[in-house]
Formats: structure tokens, C-alpha cells, sequence
């Protein structure tokens, strides 16, 4: 691996990327435990792909947003270090795949030349904030919901109160009532409000808490009808905290937030909440409303173009367009199949839409791409362009439009090759059901696996990779899930498990629905309301046909997209981390600590270094507790085991107990002064625990 230099204006961008070279050399001399730097190498955007030696990485957009630099930016890197592909997600964010885990670092200081990070976008960590890609320009919204997403952005990024939380925490933002960024299925959702008080309009937002897809969906609770503008990033603060001490970090499967409410009860959490509120870095933050600006609209002549295809373009423009709250101004939706646009494509659509739209394009949830400010002149030759690199089918948000995964090109846990199906269905419905490339609610998703990262379990219709034993054969087959959807201002439905089919007979399984809902529904009666009406044994019945496994043939024991009969081959999943249980690393982790907080302390940010230090406290308790084979599921219970096994045993001695020593955290203000003492009292036990150990082992030896 060859070094590099960089030119960053950030030198904290610089040293992380610096210190990710060191530690991929220290991991390959065999000097950090793997699972440390399997850790540290999640939380800085580099994933483990399917494909041994090979790395996702996955670059951080907030909401979604991108220049026409950074796209091509984003090209170059792909084709230098990648598969010359761009892969858009359901978290607006970008990936590319098959790189050198060698070449990381020099990748992530090309991208930071232009304002793009790799920081935090897989691992225990805040995920990319999204937000609906209409933002800026609904006509529907209260206010522009993007410079709140950007601010909770850079707020929490680096923060060391989720830098190493027990599993990843999940926020959105959407533009209106609509709830076009799913608040219900979210960590943290925020839907916009407005209150006129005295006359005067005052911003704040309805709060979802405690949702989140998965295995096991759990809708959020509301816990705001109506929280001031200023008081939102403070409230997460206080929350991350919480979750951060109580969260589950043993069993992956049951780490989420969503499971803290489960577990402690909603009350219980909101007390905890309020408690936390004293020890936050900020009791008030001020969001810049004018942070992220309305791009400037195109100004160059232009001579209107002729549509290649005039019927197709009529049915475009009414499905993949509309008319933005700046009048005059269009908003146009480029349908990306499966989220995945080759650089060479990418680069012919940048260069084709510079006279016609702003410089300010979105990622959206369902892997497509929003284009702003275009005029109507325009639109024939957005149209033109986007038909001849495939981008112009018809029906954005419809049945028609399908989200996928990766599933099993790339992802170690994909179970089918979910997005092949996802070409072949679309194909197939643009086909056979064309009057369903207008119909916007009924929705179908597919995920790889159970773990919804193709949002299947929020669809209408949803797909997820599973299998089947047939005479101990192993067959590809989908589980279908009916009756999920967004019902607006938070409210949504989480779909429900039906029956498992043969992958292969997805095509019918649509078929047989769609037949069936245009058949007998109702007048006007939308797609939830008829399977409310109907009732899922209804639809159990209409598909238990398809699920017979006495008539295979041949090609239904191979999955799509392949030619080989179906294996699982599933591997060890990272999109969360691991569990570091290393005593040494854990020791030397801790004193780490103590030297950040003495940064951050001179830095005067004393609620930082009160973070850090905390995490001293907690990393030594740890620590000692695996010397005796206790392996505590949670921080806090670290803390309390540590008084059980150490304190009450006088192996350690405090003038009340650990506990109190500890949660001196969130008792105080975070000033300079409790941060000097604090920073003090964990190097003190850090430094005696380390000395104690070390007598243990000579004892013992």
C-alpha cells in the first residue's frame, strides 16, 4: 500500500483519513484485532462485500443532495477504484463496490476535495439524515425542511455521544404531511409544522420516536404534536444519550432503539429523556434557515427540442413531473431501475442537463433521481436526454417504479438475487398492467433478505429473499408481504407476512393481485382499503396455488439471474458493526479516551470531553468485568456489575460507589470546571485499574 499526501483545508478530515492508513497497515502486520478494525472501519463508510478481498464503500449525502461535481467526482473514483458504477439507496445515499480496502484512504481524500464524506456512513453510528427529495420546492411543504436536515447532519457527525452506540440510529425529515420520508418507520421522524402565535408564525415539527423496519417492524410512537424549531437537535441529543448508555449491545438482533422503547416502556424512556437534558452540550440550537440555499434556476437560451416520442413523452411529463411552489419551475423525476447508473452514463447525463435544471439534484428513497428548476421548454430535451440513456420510463412513485437492494450481487447477507427480480417485474408491468404506471398507491419493494433495507416492509406489495427445502433440495423463494403504505402526518401500515412462494413465481403473484384488486374493488377504493376490506386470509387463499412445491420445475430450483442451481451463502452481516470484547483493546480504547477528552477540554468543549471521559469510565468497567467472564449487555449495567463484582468485593474503594462516580455524567452542567474534575477521576481509575490487573496477573501466573 503505497502512502499518499493531501491537500484537505480540514485538518480533522485529514487526520482521520491519515489515521484510517495506519490502521489498515496495523491490521494487516497483525498488530489490531480484527474485530477493532472491522469496528473503526464501518464507521468511516467501508463495508465487506459478498466477494471476498473487495469493499463496499458507501459515501454520505445528507438528504440526498448532489452537485453536478460531485457526481462526477463520485465517476472518476468509481472508474478509478471501483466498477464504474454509481449505486443510488433507499437512504439517498451513494455506493460503489469492489474496491481495494488498500486504496480507501486515498479514495476518501479525493472525495473530501470536494466536500463529500465517507464519515459514518455504515457502522454503530447516526446514518445519513434523509428527507424528502421535493424539499425546497413542494408546493405542499410549511417550510423548507433541508437546512434542518443539514444541521442535524454536521451536529451529530463526529459527536462522541453516538460515535460508538450499540447499533445504528436512523433520522428523516419530510416536507409536508405527506411523510415522503417515512417518519413512522424511523429512529427519529420529523414532519414540519407551523403555529401562528400573537401573529406571528413560529416553526417547529411533529416527532416520531422509536420505529424502524427489519426483521420485526415497530412503528414510531408520537411523542410532539408540535416541537419549536430550536429544541429538536437538543431532544435528539438527550435521546442519543440515552441510548447510548441503556441500548442492548450484546444480541445485535434486539439493539435497536426501537427495542429500548420495547423493553423499558415509552414512559420510561421519555423520563430518562428529560433526565438527560441537564448534562446536553446545547439547551437551544439555532438552525441557520438560510444555510441551504434555492439554487439559481438555469438563465441560458435555449431553442425547444421536439419529443423523440410524443406519446411517450405526454404520459412522462404527467407521471414523472410537476410543478414546483416557484411557479413556472418544474420538478422532473429520471427513473433509475434498481438505483444503479454506470459512469459513463452519468457523465453524458450531467453534460446533457446543465442548460436545463439547477445545480442541485436529489437522491431520492425510492433510488431515483429529482431534478429542480426545469422549465417547460426544457422538458422535451430533459425527456430526449433521459430516453436515450434508459432513464425515461414512465411512472415515478407507481407500481410501475419497484425499490430493491443489492441482495446477492453484493451484500453478505442477501439470501436472492432481489434486483434482477426487480428488472424482471417492472418489465413485466410496463408490459401486461400499464394502467397500473399511473396508479401511485400501490407500491412494490423488494429486499434481499428479511432485513428491509429495500423498504418491503412498508409496501403494498413487498418481496423478500428466503428459501424452501424440497426433497432436500434448497429452492429460491420470496416471502410476500401485503398491506403496508404510508397513511400521512405519521401514520402508516406495517405490511403482513402472507405466504412464501418460488422466487420464480413473483411474476404471478403481482399478476394474480392486480387482476384481482382492478376485478373487485370498489369505485375509487385505494389499494390498503381493499386488502383491509378483503383481509389477509383473502389474499392467503388467492395465492396458495402458487405456493404448491409439488410442480417445480427446473428453472424455478435456480434464482433469477443465474444459471446455477440455488445455493445460501450467506455471510456475516456488518451493516452494524460487532461486539468489541478484546480486554486490551478495551484498556488501551480507554485511555484513548482520556486523551480526547483532554483535547476536547482544551478546546473548550466541555460536554465533549465529558462524553469521552464517561467512555473511559465505562471502557475500563468492561474491561475488568471479561477478566471475570462477565459480558454486560448494556453500559449501564456495565456500570452496575462493576459495583457487584468490584466495588462490594473492595477490590476498589469510592467514596459511595461506582455508580454514583459514573452517572455524575448527566447530574451536572457541562461545565469546565465538572469536566477538569471528571477527566480526573477517569484517568485516576483508568490508571488503577490497569495497575490492579497487571498485579492480578503476576499473582496468577
Amino acid at each position: 500500500m503505497q502512502s499518499f499526501r493531501t491537500e484537505l483545508e480540514n485538518p480533522v478530515v485529514e487526520q482521520e483519513i491519515i489515521e484510517l492508513e495506519k490502521k489498515i497497515r496495523a491490521f494487516q502486520q497483525g498488530e489490531l484485532p480484527e474485530e477493532k478494525f472491522r469496528s473503526l472501519r464501518l464507521a468511516r463508510g467501508v463495508y465487506g462485500q459478498r466477494q471476498a478481498g473487495v469493499q463496499m464503500v458507501r459515501i454520505k449525502l445528507p438528504f440526498g443532495r448532489i452537485t453536478f461535481k460531485q457526481i462526477l467526482k463520485i465517476a472518476d473514483i468509481s472508474d478509478e477504484y471501483a466498477s464504474k458504477n454509481l449505486h443510488l439507496t433507499t437512504r439517498q445515499d451513494i455506493q460503489i463496490h469492489y474496491v481495494s480496502l488498500d486504496k480507501t484512504p486515498e479514495l476518501w481524500a479525493k472525495l473530501a476535495e470536494d466536500d463529500i464524506t465517507l464519515r459514518e456512513a455504515c457502522g454503530n453510528t447516526v446514518r445519513n439524515v434523509t428527507a424528502s427529495p421535493t424539499s425546497g420546492i413542494d408546493p405542499d411543504e410549511p417550510f423548507d425542511v433541508s437546512p434542518y436536515a443539514q444541521k442535524t447532519f454536521e451536529y451529530f457527525l463526529r459527536n462522541p455521544v453516538c460515535a460508538e452506540m450499540g447499533r445504528k440510529f436512523k433520522m428523516s425529515f419530510s416536507s409536508s404531511d405527506k411523510d415522503t420520508a417515512f417518519s413512522y418507520i424511523h429512529d427519529f421522524g420529523f414532519i414540519p409544522k407551523i403555529k401562528v402565535v400573537n401573529g406571528e408564525e413560529i416553526r417547529g415539527f411533529k416527532v416520531m420516536l422509536g420505529g424502524g423496519l427489519g426483521a420485526q417492524p415497530i412503528l414510531a410512537h408520537e411523542v410532539y404534536d408540535f416541537l419549536h424549531e430550536d429544541d429538536f437537535i437538543p431532544y435528539i441529543e438527550a435521546t442519543l444519550r440515552v441510548f447510548d448508555r441503556n441500548g442492548e449491545r450484546n444480541n445485535r438482533n434486539k439493539a435497536r432503539f426501537k427495542y429500548l422503547v420495547q423493553k423499558l416502556g415509552l414512559d420510561t424512556v421519555l423520563n430518562l429523556i428529560e433526565e438527560e437534558k441537564i448534562a446536553i452540550k446545547n439547551k437551544k440550537v439555532i438552525v441557520d434557515r438560510e444555510s441551504i440555499q434555492q439554487p439559481v434556476a438555469p438563465k441560458d437560451l435555449i431553442q425547444e427540442e421536439v419529443p423523440e416520442d410524443l406519446l411517450g413523452f405526454e404520459l412522462w411529463k404527467a407521471t414523472n413531473t410537476f410543478e414546483q411552489k416557484q411557479k413556472g419551475y418544474f420538478g422532473v423525476y429520471a427513473n433509475i431501475q434498481t438505483g444503479d447508473i454506470s459512469t459513463q452514463k452519468a457523465r453524458k447525463l450531467v453534460d446533457g442537463l446543465r442548460k436545463h435544471i439547477a445545480d442541485d439534484i436529489r437522491i431520492t428513497q425510492d433510488q431515483n433521481l429529482l431534478f429542480k428548476y426545469a422549465r417547460k421548454e426544457s422538458l422535451p430535451a430533459i425527456y430526449n436526454l433521459l430516453l436515450s440513456l434508459g432513464f425515461a420510463k414512465p411512472g415515478y412513485n407507481s407500481t410501475a417504479d419497484i425499490t430493491t437492494c443489492p441482495g446477492t450481487d453484493t451484500c453478505n447477507l442477501g439470501i436472492s438475487n432481489s434486483t434482477e427480480m426487480a428488472r424482471v417485474l417492472e418489465n413485466y408491468i410496463h408490459e401486461f398492467h400499464q394502467d397500473f404506471i399511473t396508479e401511485k398507491e400501490l407500491k412494490i419493494k423488494i429486499s434481499g433478505c428479511m432485513n428491509s433495507c429495500g423498504q418491503h416492509g412498508l409496501a403494498h406489495i413487498g418481496f423478500h429473499g428466503s428459501s424452501v427445502k424440497v426433497n432436500g433440495n434448497v429452492v429460491p423463494a420470496a416471502q410476500v408481504m401485503i398491506g403496508g403504505g404510508t397513511l400521512g402526518d405519521g401514520k402508516g401500515k406495517v405490511a403482513e407476512r402472507v405466504i412464501k412462494v418460488p422466487t420464480k413465481r413473483v411474476l404471478q403473484v403481482v399478476d394474480f393481485i392486480l387482476t384481482d384488486f382492478k376485478q373487485n374493488k370498489l369505485v375509487d377504493q385505494k389499494f390498503l382499503a381493499y386488502y383491509e376490506q378483503q383481509g389477509k386470509d383473502y389474499f392467503y387463499k388467492l395465492l396458495k396455488p402458487l405456493a404448491d412445491l409439488t410442480n417445480l420445475t427446473a428453472d424455478e430450483h435456480i434464482d433469477w439471474g443465474h444459471e446455477e442451481t440455488f445455493e445460501t451463502a450467506i455471510g456475516v452481516g456488518e451493516c452494524a458493526g460487532v461486539v468489541i470484547d478484546l480486554v486490551a483493546t478495551l484498556l488501551l480504547e480507554a485511555e484513548e479516551k482520556i486523551d480526547l477528552a483532554e483535547v476536547a477540554l482544551e478546546k473548550n468543549q466541555y460536554a465533549d470531553a465529558i462524553y469521552h471521559a464517561y467512555s473511559a469510565f465505562v471502557w475500563t468497567a468492561k474491561a475488568l468485568l471479561l477478566d471475570k467472564g462477565i459480558n454486560a449487555s448494556t453500559q449501564s449495567a456495565v456500570i452496575q456489575e462493576f459495583d457487584v463484582h468490584y466495588v462490594n468485593e473492595d477490590y476498589f474503594q469510592f467514596s459511595s460507589s461506582f455508580t454514583d462516580r459514573v452517572f455524575q455524567i448527566n447530574k451536572f452542567e457541562p461545565s469546565e470546571e465538572f469536566a477538569k474534575t471528571y477527566i480526573l477521576q477517569a484517568r485516576a481509575f483508568c490508571l488503577e485499574a490497569k495497575a490492579r490487573r497487571e498485579e492480578w496477573r503476576l499473582v496468577n501466573q
